[in-house]
């Protein structure tokens, strides 16, 4: 009630919707409009309440430093969902004294521009308790013009604050963070959701083994195809309509990988690297020829290595260098180039989601799903075309042949690196009878 005693407008409509009242009578200046208006604000306030947010695997790890002095610094590409990581960690492991800054909103940048010591007397006129651990979440941490010496100050002589900060760009964060926080952070890197985390977002709780049903394995197949076509990105899996799908993610390429991606790297030459970007999509589990891409574009070779480089910084690519012990006999200083992605890379080499699954879209996918257990990963080519797709070292070194069909499968590389490094072989496949391993199991039984 106000002093006069009349009810707040949007307190009445909250209070009649929640009644059931379809209709109801407003004082004569109200029109119609202004009822249906105040009940659609109620119902989108009430499905942003209800909106789930879900556990990234991710979250295990950070949650290991919430208690230590160090910055837990957290980046991904936009829209991968590091900002409902950070909802998640508020609501699930925080709650009390706990603080979040969007720097996208100009007046908290400015906040945080005007330093530390400013920032913190605002956390205590917001209700802070001064005398137990505050917890800090800035978003888009690289919008500051000094983030380095803001967080430094904050971790040094403010011990009660802990900061968790994101960002979209480590290229842009490199350039903005000095030595001088060294032994202050602890970082973390997140991708597009891995094809477990893909499942959770699905509603689809499989309790999966290194050896599973073929019933089970025939439901995960259509899933995984499913999920290698759209990619990964939570609001692309969330999403049901293929149409919609489409149109959020080529949103995401034309924000993200084509405006600010190019205005982090300062590119000017446009055409040069929207069509780069349509080569590497297309070369996606192949080993580049920096040379040639080149030639190609009739851009000079140092201008390629920086495309790469600010590509591989903004999470979009990624590169892996050959295993060698003999460095005459084993291939090569040239890297193999993966896309982080499968759907954006679709929609860049293809301009659509294909019908069926391309071979170097699932070895792409089967790279993703090692990069996302954290293994180390090398791949093998020697002088005479000898080649193993990706080796990587567990407690043991595994040699891996990845061939959508498993009938297609050539062991004879495997045999010879096995001869010579005394490792294991597997073959990971999809499709055909199955004379290896699914990647999902294959992960259950080296974790």
């Amino acid at each position: 009630m106000d002093p006069r005693g009349v009810e707040p407008r949007n307190i009445r409509c909250k209070r009649l919707y929640l009644k059931g009242y379809t209709f109801f009578k407003f004082e004569q200046t109200v029109t119609f409009i202004n009822l249906i208006l105040c009940i659609s604000r109620y119902t989108k306030y009430i499905i942003k309440m209800e909106e789930k947010i879900y556990q990234r695997k991710i979250i295990e790890e950070i949650v290991k430093y919430l208690e230590s002095k160090e910055i837990i610094v957290i980046y991904g590409s936009r829209q991968v969902g590091k900002t409902s990581l950070l909802r998640y960690l508020i609501e699930q492991y925080l709650k009390k004294n706990t603080f979040y800054f969007d720097l996208e909103r100009p007046n908290l940048l400015e906040l945080c521009n005007q330093g530390a010591e400013n920032v913190f007397k605002y956390l205590i006129q917001k209700g802070a308790e001064e005398n137990q651990k505050i917890f800090l979440l800035i978003d888009e941490i690289q919008y500051m013009d000094d983030p380095t010496k803001f967080l430094k100050i904050m971790h040094d002589h403010y011990p009660n604050i802990k900061l968790l900060v994101s960002g979209s760009s480590t290229f842009e964060i490199k350039q903005k963070f000095k030595e001088s926080l060294v032994g202050r952070t602890v970082n973390f890197e997140v991708y597009p959701l891995s094809f477990e985390e893909f499942l959770i977002f699905k509603g689809k709780n499989y309790k999966i083994t290194k050896e599973n049903t073929d019933a089970t394995n025939a439901e995960l197949i259509e899933l995984a195809e499913e999920y290698i076509k759209f990619g990964g990105y939570p609001k692309i899996v969330l999403e049901n309509s293929e149409e919609k799908k489409q149109t959020y993610l080529s949103q995401i390429i034309s924000t993200y990988v084509r405006k600010d991606i190019r205005d982090i790297g300062n590119i000017r030459n446009i055409s040069s690297f929207n069509k780069l970007l349509e080569i590497l999509a297309s070369q996606s589990g192949q080993i580049i020829n920096v040379l040639e891409i080149s030639n190609t574009l009739k851009i000079n070779r140092e201008t390629v290595l920086e495309y790469l480089d600010l590509l591989e910084n903004t999470f979009i690519i990624k590169r892996i260098t050959p295993f060698h012990k003999n460095l005459r006999s084993e291939l090569s200083k040239n890297p193999k180039i993966f896309f982080l992605d499968t759907g954006m890379m679709h929609l860049l080499w293809l301009k659509e989601f294909p019908k069926v699954v391309l071979g170097n879209v699932f070895e792409t996918f089967v790279f993703l799903e090692l990069m996302k257990s954290t293994k180390k990963i090398n791949f093998w080519r020697t002088t005479n075309k000898q080649e193993v797709d990706f080796i990587i070292k567990n407690k043991e070194l595994y040699a891996i042949e990845v061939k959508y069909n498993f009938q297609n499968a050539n062991n004879s590389s495997l045999k010879f690196f096995s001869q010579e490094y005394k490792c294991k072989t597997i073959t990971i496949g999809l499709k055909g009878e199955k004379k290896g391993k699914y990647i999902w199991e294959f992960l259950k039984e080296i974790s």
